[in-house]
């Protein structure tokens, strides 16, 4: 008898490559590092703990591939200067259960507070708006040398995490970071080679790509996170999606895990998402749908999921690969066994609130929440899935200080 795929089937994702079963957890960030941005017990603790929990892959949360432009205090940052004993450390933590660890990539261009660096880069002169523009200040524009030296640094980043153990990378392309300032019209508004028409704007991408393919080799796994659309007014959009995504598969991708929104529409952690969009779960599956068949590259789908059967059904009608999952594992790191185990499971996430809007937004409740409960698992203790969303911001306060609220990360 046919046994329909589900969460439990193995995944090939390449000749050399086999996922044990469907669930990735999708990077979170960490904010963990020492002051030097090595990881340390803490990342170890954190990832063994997930790695117990049955996920096939585990993807690491925004390591900063300069050290001079991190997206936060305590980011991991790997380059030349970096300890490779600890992420050596790190790395054979998570490959010793058999779970698959990749590194993911970033550069945060302009979305760098301004108590980390005075003047970010952006592709172009153009500040974030919104409540943002207090914390961020204004980018200047890259120079063309400049560009070519971050390609490098993400190629550096790459070729060191291989090295030291880990089973694969993520170039993270979404969410207004770098790579995805440089694809959106609306932030890279450059008159050269790295800007204009599309195929220009996403030069920078796939240079990055082939840089770090040419220090990995053909058989590493190197997988982007994409935008399906930025959703603001005049930014990367879903034509540009669909046509990114082909271009990427053209030229060997592994694998595409599709996300959306940005620090001006968060679109990403579920803000401005409709309510039927959230009922029927996976708020980016509409996308993965639209380019199904006009690639062959496996696709993640990451944001809303909550039930196993949602993600069966997902699975079963070939919509997705694989299914990505974030603030699940900030509550529980068993989830993954869980959802394996019981074909009925289902993931309870809190609707956090003070119940005052404005504070709330000040102190991003539905991010800063899920960090306190890492730092609990860092530290070989249990979630508080019950934690008030006022202590939350007290403990918010506490670790870093009342001018840093508005400026916390995913």
């Amino acid at each position: 008898m046919h046994n329909p795929i589900n969460l439990s089937t193995p995944f090939q994702l390449s000749s050399s490559v086999v996922l044990p079963n469907r669930i990735v957890k999708s990077a979170l960030s960490e904010v963990l590092a020492d002051k030097d941005g090595n990881p340390n017990k803490s990342h170890i603790n954190l990832y063994k703990c997930w790695a117990e929990g049955g996920a096939a892959l585990l993807i690491t949360g925004n390591m900063m591939v300069d050290r001079n432009n991190t997206a936060e205090p305590h980011n991991v940052v790997l380059d030349e200067k970096s300890n490779l004993a600890a992420f050596e450390a790190w790395a054979a933590a998570v490959s010793n259960s058999g779970t698959h660890l990749w590194a993911q990539l970033n550069h945060p261009g302009k979305q760098t507070p301004y108590y980390i660096v005075w003047e970010p880069v952006a592709p172009s002169a153009i500040a974030l708006t919104g409540g943002l523009k207090a914390g961020f200040n204004k980018p200047r524009a890259l120079k063309q040398d400049e560009i070519i030296n971050i390609i490098r640094q993400f190629a550096t980043s790459a070729r060191l995490a291989k090295q030291a153990g880990f089973s694969g990378v993520q170039i993270h392309a979404a969410h207004g970071y770098l790579i995805n300032q440089f694809l959106s019209p609306l932030h890279n508004q450059r008159q050269d080679q790295w800007g204009g028409s599309l195929e220009n704007r996403q030069r920078f991408l796939v240079e990055i790509y082939h840089a770090i393919r040419h220090e990995v080799g053909a058989d590493f796994p190197i997988a982007v996170k994409l935008n399906s659309a930025d959703f603001q007014r005049g930014g990367f959009n879903e034509e540009d999606f669909i046509s990114v995504v082909e271009t990427l598969a053209n030229i060997g991708i592994d694998l595409i895990e599709i996300s959306g929104g940005n620090y001006e529409s968060q679109s990403m952690s579920g803000a401005n998402v409709q309510t039927s969009t959230i009922e029927r779960e996976a708020y980016f599956l509409e996308y993965a749908r639209k380019i199904r068949d006009r690639v062959k590259v496996p696709l993640m789908v990451t944001g809303g999921f909550r039930s196993a059967s949602a993600m069966n059904q997902a699975l079963q009608i070939g919509e997705t690969d694989l299914i990505g999952l974030g603030r699940p594992f900030a509550i529980d790191p068993n989830v993954a066994n869980k959802l394996l185990c019981n074909s009925n499971y289902k993931v309870g996430i809190r609707q956090l609130s003070t119940g005052i809007k404005y504070l709330d937004q000040l102190t991003l409740i539905n991010i800063t929440w899920y960090e306190h409960q890492l730092a609990r698992m860092a530290k070989n203790q249990t979630t508080q899935p019950n934690l008030s969303p006022w202590l939350s911001i007290v403990k918010t306060v506490q670790s870093a200080g009342i001018y840093r609220l508005s400026k916390r990360r995913i």
